[in-house]
């Protein structure tokens, strides 16, 4: 592992250690922990949560793809925003994946794909609505489920990867937070590098620069970025392409003159900024039902 890489988890589980403190489950939560989605057993795990108050109905489910460089993070770290998400009528499917540089590209997505065919074999047992799943992912998570996104949607940069995606499997919608979406400007970052292949070329930057796969048959999108967000300028690139494409969405910065908003501040579910920015999320999957 790179230096850059090591100090980049350090400085992120002080921050998200300090984010968290105090913070509990939800009385009005159910969850479902360390369910095996995979072989690894160590990351192949993942949580479910259900608002209580909807036992034995079917709900339309969010998938989260958490953000960490590719690096650091895990179902822990995301477990309490993505409950808020659960607090709002949704079922919630939160995991964890293989992580650089141990696992390098495309492990993520390998991973990404079997926790969808979980959630589409396991429907019935968690009350999932198959023709209603929706997925978040920030920083490099919205770069991950974006390009997963274009797997299902693009036959041409499917044939890049070797796993099928399930049967069946339609997402419906995509929120997508302070992401990276053209990779190629980015191939100095130190955890980036360390996801690559040991043997990558420009080839694989390009691969992973989601511009470049999106089409027109990419799902519907909330892009959002934040007034202070160092990614702020990748946004209104995908933005950009979609709208070329004819896909419909929606683009957000939050943050004004008096409210200073940094990279995915909406996972600090402690402020009422984060609360908005997750509720305008929530209701743009409403509007797909």
């Amino acid at each position: 592992m790179s230096l850059g890489s090591y100090l980049f988890r350090k400085m992120c589980t002080r921050s998200d250690t300090a984010r968290d403190s105090g913070l509990t489950t939800p009385a009005e939560i159910e969850r479902f922990d360390d369910i095996k989605y995979g072989s690894d057993p160590k990351w192949n795990l993942l949580d479910v949560y259900r608002p209580k108050a909807a036992a034995g109905r079917k709900l339309p489910v969010i998938v989260s793809f958490h953000g960490g460089g590719w690096v650091y993070g895990d179902k822990g770290v995301y477990q309490y925003y993505c409950m808020e998400l659960a607090k709002q009528g949704f079922a919630v499917v939160n995991y964890s994946y293989r992580l650089a540089p141990k696992f390098r590209h495309p492990a993520p997505f390998e991973d990404t794909n079997e926790v969808f065919a979980w959630l589409m074999e396991n429907a019935a047992k968690y009350g999932f609505d198959t023709d209603n799943i929706f997925a978040v992912g920030d920083s490099a998570g919205a770069m991950g489920i974006a390009l997963y996104a274009c797997i299902l949607t693009s036959a041409d940069y499917a044939e890049k990867y070797s796993f099928k995606p399930p049967k069946g499997l339609t997402i419906k919608g995509l929120a997508l937070n302070c992401g990276i979406y053209d990779a190629e400007h980015f191939c100095t970052v130190k955890t980036l590098r360390d996801y690559l292949p040991k043997r990558s070329s420009g080839d694989t930057l390009a691969d992973l620069t989601v511009i470049k796969h999106v089409t027109k048959d990419f799902p519907p999108s909330f892009i959002m970025t934040a007034n202070c967000d160092h990614l702020r300028s990748e946004s209104p690139l995908l933005e950009k392409a979609l709208q070329e494409r004819g896909v419909p969405c929606v683009f957000r910065e939050y943050g004004d003159e008096n409210t200073q908003l940094y990279h995915v501040f909406h996972c600090n579910i402690k402020t009422p900024e984060a609360a908005q920015a997750n509720k305008d999320e929530c209701d743009f999957f409403r509007s797909l039902i």
